[in-house]
């Protein structure tokens, strides 16, 4: 076995050593049809660090043998959890190269590094037909896209209102508070990242009997005070893919003054088909908007975009200084516009992505996402011993068991136990929904390698497969 104690040792082996990566590679991915989607807790031995390395192709081995066997199925056609993706071809020939380039996509005297972001922003603004002045940049992924939006709106409020946030504090903008019909977990935890607090997160009523919000009560509560306000609309709720009415929301902002931030982690792509483009109507006048590149667009882990029409009063919010930067270059440094002095050049898999299938191989993504949606919720409905929690209108389909074989059962427990023996079957992975006091699973279609005709038989058999379990016990 060849021993390393240095990296020099092995730069002459560097070519060799990355095609037996990429054979590596290759082999887990010519594997995900058949490998188990979630194999559950794979015990991988204890690690110690070594005085003296055993080299990487000693690593390599350990990773065929023992680790990549633990790893998920996640970027393989079946699991549905999460609103994840895979990597298309074209992205993950471009992560390779991002490693390989290993630029930091913070500061522009890596002109190449940022031209490609800004490319790669101004195509996703064409795709999602936004203004042609939206200014954008890469993030780590939604979370963090959230926590740009409201704390680049809270600094907008503030200076309406006379006071600097980013410079003296959150305390010189007291009542701030944050409306949503449906916010996301990641709006709240953005929230009491920022200082604003969870507890500022306030639900607006929804219409009866779904998760958008109820436009006349919101403009009540806005026309009741004149609280310094966040709007959080949604461009597609995890449960039900519920879309709020952006543009009689955005003219309620403009009359009240309030911040539009609008959370479309997954549902912006529904704009790139004519059957659902009407439900982002509005989306242009936005303030801000949350995105998420590692969802549909089917690019590697880890991509969100937050893009917005006031990139001048971001950059005051995240505005860095320091002796070693260059001053006065010709492109903006994105380290002056989101949390990430470091960043992975995360735009260049996006950028090849887009460039390598454009508007028309996207919208396949989507639509075959939508098929096998409207296929499983339709199968669903037919099925004796299952119910959908809500109507499938977009990629999700959240579920329930039916009342007979839950049999006066724990609700939990038993869609616990369902789940578990899903999962167990290696086919299909699904995580826990609940939507009107019913608890269930959910199936989250946003693979590019998912097709009804190759992977909904094997869905509908882990499914059954669960409710059998259900029912022997």
């Amino acid at each position: 076995m060849h021993r390393s104690s240095s990296p020099r040792d092995e730069r002459y082996l560097l070519p060799v050593l990355l095609d037996n990566a990429a054979a590596l590679s290759r082999q887990f991915l010519d594997g995900l049809a058949e490998r188990p989607v979630q194999p559950g807790a794979v015990p991988l031995g204890e690690t110690q660090l070594p005085e003296v390395g055993v080299g990487t192709q000693a690593v390599l081995d350990r990773l065929r043998d023992s680790v990549l066997p633990a790893f998920t199925g996640s970027a393989g056609p079946r699991y549905l959890g999460f609103v994840t993706g895979g990597g298309t071809p074209a992205a993950l020939a471009a992560d390779w190269i991002t490693s390989a380039v290993d630029n930091n996509g913070s500061d522009a005297s890596s002109v190449a590094a940022i031209t490609i972001e800004r490319q790669a922003i101004a195509m996703l603004v064409e795709l999602l037909a936004l203004p042609a002045e939206t200014a954008g940049w890469f993030v780590s992924g939604a979370t963090m896209a959230n926590v740009v939006g409201l704390a680049t709106g809270r600094q907008w409020l503030g200076e309406r209102r006379g006071v600097d946030v980013a410079e003296d504090g959150a305390a010189v903008l007291p009542g701030l508070r944050i409306l949503s019909g449906t916010p996301h977990s990641s709006t709240v935890k953005a929230a009491a990242m920022l200082g604003i607090g969870r507890r500022a997160v306030q639900q607006a009523a929804t219409i009866a009997g779904t998760e958008r919000i109820d436009v006349s009560s919101l403009a009540s509560v806005l026309a009741a005070s004149d609280q310094p306000t966040i709007i959080v609309a949604n461009a597609g709720t995890v449960t039900t893919t519920a879309f709020d009415d952006l543009s009689a929301i955005a003219a309620l902002a403009r009359e009240h003054d309030a911040w539009l931030h609008v959370d479309g982690a997954f549902g912006l792509f529904a704009a790139l088909l004519p059957s659902h483009a009407r439900r982002l109507e509005g989306l242009h006048l936005a303030d801000s908007i949350c995105g998420d590149a590692h969802k549909w667009l089917n690019v590697p882990y880890d991509s969100g975009f937050a893009l917005t029409r006031h990139a001048a009063c971001q950059g005051r919010v995240f505005r860095n200084a320091a002796s070693y930067f260059f001053i006065g270059g010709a492109l903006p440094d994105p380290f002056h516009f989101g949390p990430e002095n470091s960043r992975r050049l995360r735009a260049l898999p996006v950028w090849a992505s887009l460039l390598a299938y454009g508007r028309s191989g996207m919208a396949d993504i989507v639509a075959e996402c939508c098929a096998c949606a409207s296929a499983l919720g339709a199968w669903i409905t037919a099925h004796p011993d299952l119910a959908l929690l809500a109507p499938v209108t977009l990629n999700i389909v959240p579920f329930r068991l039916s009342d007979a074989l839950l049999a006066g059962r724990d609700e939990a427990e038993v869609v616990g136990m369902f789940l578990a023996a899903v999962s167990s079957t290696g086919d299909v992975f699904l995580t826990p929904g609940a939507y009107d006091g019913r608890r269930g699973a959910r199936a989250a279609f946003s693979n590019w390698r998912t097709t009804v005709g190759d992977d909904l038989p094997r869905i509908q058999r882990g499914i059954d497969a669960g409710i059998a379990a259900v029912r022997r016990r």
